[in-house]
């Protein structure tokens, strides 16, 4: 069974809107599809009646930025919108933020009207990257990252908005689905969290990810297996052109379970 529980839209750091990934998703014939946009639920609300409302939570543990996926199996979802009340400004003044760090590198990038066309979105990094292409101070939006913006440079400042605890607490309240997004990311610190908060609701993790080979899939399918959670399944999907270091613009949207991992995700989603 096809599964795309890990893409993003013009409501966060994606290049199409929530509709087009939708439609990308049908023509794929996906099965089971969320939009997963960071720290809204505005693209899932968009995206159409097959997707599953969900988010990707950027989430903070011993000074590291972890993202949780978060879905919603039919319980008070609200519990998880009230704690994204306040992401979405906290990313605008992460960007101010950013764009005077630019300053202080001779790189005069005004955020302002990027904010005012944003203001129903959350914005990140990417946006940022994109608006030096446009302004003519990258080459592209690697460039930007691998300059200035990658995680911990001299132009990233860390987004302090949910510890991993109040993540994890408001999806047990929202009785949500979570897990691990792109574990490969966090290696042994990942496997770690997952083990030290399965109890606390982080049950799933994301042994398909649209650009692992099949020894990175078996990898991390085995470290499920070991922990005791599910394997989720997503591409993380950005749109057609690459638009940061973190986007997965290698693969389609959708990723092939075969039946009996289908079938443990569809009752881990139920």
């Amino acid at each position: 069974m096809r599964f795309e529980l890990h893409c993003h839209s013009t409501c966060s750091d994606g290049t199409e809107s929530p509709e087009r990934v939708a439609e990308r998703a049908s023509e794929r014939e996906v099965a089971v599809f969320a939009m997963t946009d960071h720290d809204t639920c505005t693209g899932a609300k968009s995206a159409s009646a097959r997707s599953l409302r969900a988010v990707e939570l950027t989430c903070f543990v011993e000074g590291k930025s972890i993202h949780v996926l978060a879905y919603d199996r039919g319980g008070m979802w609200s519990a998880i919108e009230d704690k994204l009340a306040g992401m979405i400004e906290a990313r605008r003044n992460r960007l101010r933020v950013m764009a005077a760090k630019l300053v202080q590198r001779g790189i005069r990038i005004d955020v302002e009207p990027l904010l005012a066309d944003t203001s129903r979105r959350a914005v990140g990094r990417p946006d940022l990257a994109r608006a030096m292409v446009a302004a003519g101070v990258a080459s592209s939006p690697k460039d930007a990252f691998s300059r200035h913006l990658y995680d911990g440079g001299p132009v990233d400042v860390p987004l302090r908005a949910l510890t991993l605890a109040d993540a994890l607490a408001a999806g047990r309240a929202a009785n949500a689905a979570m897990a691990l997004a792109h574990p490969h990311l966090y290696e042994q610190f990942g496997t770690k969290l997952v083990r030290e908060h399965k109890a606390d609701g982080l049950t799933g993790l994301e042994a398909f990810y649209g650009v692992y080979d099949l020894a990175q899939r078996r990898r991390w399918i085995e470290t499920a297996d070991e922990l005791g959670v599910v394997c989720t399944g997503g591409s993380d999907w950005h749109g057609p052109e690459k638009a940061g270091t973190m986007n997965n613009t290698g693969s389609e949207i959708g990723v092939d379970l075969p039946e009996r991992r289908s079938d443990a995700l569809l009752a881990w989603l139920s």
